[in-house]
């Protein structure tokens, strides 16, 4: 079979998908539908929002198709008209599977993790808020549960000591681009040998879940060690970003996104935890064990900021997390 007749339909929202439907039609492969989000309210105004894999389609004429349920009767009867070959799935809901089990060659996930380990809806995320030095894209022929499919294809990432989610996501992002192309290109051959991921788990080993952010997730509990605070933040920065409440003199409360830290340091003396000190440009939070310069931030209803100009609008004396 040549790439030109395999018919795909692509399932996808954010730009993590777009890329790899972008190769995908770029590169000359038969893609007869694609499957994304209803638009949402957005904003004040309530303008409705476009998803970045509907943009793409809508810009190079693809045929589109927004359910708000994936069983609905009209939607499975329109995707089934379209007599795909295979589906593929990046970033997407889950599929029921009278979807799923649709196509010939069945339907393939794309993954940013080495599975089995962080399955669930936010993967980077939990890789570097858990000190994580390599992470990676696996593709997998989609199941009953989630994220537990028979692994086809797989590759490893390093996570460097600075990276936060954002530099993360932009390199998984084309890896993982590059490998739905050859994972496309193996089931047309005819080469795929799917390996179950009961079979990567060594003796006593489980999975590693990843579940999704909320926003209690993201807040900072200065009992935590150094090291921990650090990873957390670069596991959230920029979006949805970590953050902490500060209490000024007076007992006001400001609730506080950090963006960036320094690398843990040795505290100067036995601080409490949360306990603020400031050279007048620089901030540290003590935390268990150490303390940690907070390097960007933003407080609520203002814009993001380096410290430095945080500091000369806020008077932090008295104040502790």
């Amino acid at each position: 079979m040549e790439k030109k007749d395999l018919k795909i339909v692509f399932f996808g929202t954010p730009d993590f998908a777009v890329e790899s439907l972008k190769r995908l039609v770029e590169g000359g492969y038969n893609v007869v539908g694609v499957v994304t989000m209803p638009d949402k309210p957005a904003g004040r105004g309530h303008h409705l929002l476009q998803s970045d894999v509907k943009k793409y389609a809508v810009e190079n004429g693809l045929h589109l198709m927004q359910p708000v349920k994936l069983k609905d009767e009209e939607f499975v009867n329109e995707l089934r008209s379209l007599n795909a070959d295979l589906f593929i799935v990046i970033a997407f809901r889950m599929l029921p599977e009278v979807v799923w089990a649709m196509p010939r060659l069945g339907t393939f996930n794309l993954h940013a993790s080495l599975l089995p380990k962080y399955r669930g809806a936010a993967p980077i995320n939990w890789a570097v808020m858990n000190g994580e030095t390599e992470t990676g894209v696996t593709t997998f022929f989609l199941k009953h549960e989630i994220d537990t499919g028979d692994v086809i294809q797989q590759k490893s990432f390093p996570i460097g000591r600075k990276d936060n989610v954002e530099t993360i996501h932009d390199g998984l992002m084309m890896m993982g681009a590059g490998m739905v192309i050859e994972t496309v290109d193996a089931i047309i051959a005819g080469t795929v040998k799917p390996i179950p991921q009961s079979e990567m788990l060594t003796a006593g080993e489980k999975p590693t879940p990843a579940p999704k952010i909320f926003k209690d997730t993201c807040r900072i509990d200065w009992n935590w060690c150094a090291e921990k605070v650090y990873n957390h933040v670069r596991g959230l920065s920029p979006y949805p970003a970590a953050w902490t409440e500060i209490v000024d003199a007076a007992g006001k409360v400001y609730a506080v996104k950090i963006f960036e830290t320094g690398e843990p340091e040795a505290p100067s003396a036995n601080l409490v935890p949360g306990t603020l000190t400031t050279d007048g440009k620089r901030l540290w939070v003590a935390c268990a064990d150490a303390k940690i310069e907070i390097l960007s931030l933003q407080m609520a209803g203002k814009r993001r900021m380096p410290t430095a100009d945080f500091l000369r609008g806020f008077n932090i004396e008295g104040c502790h997390c």
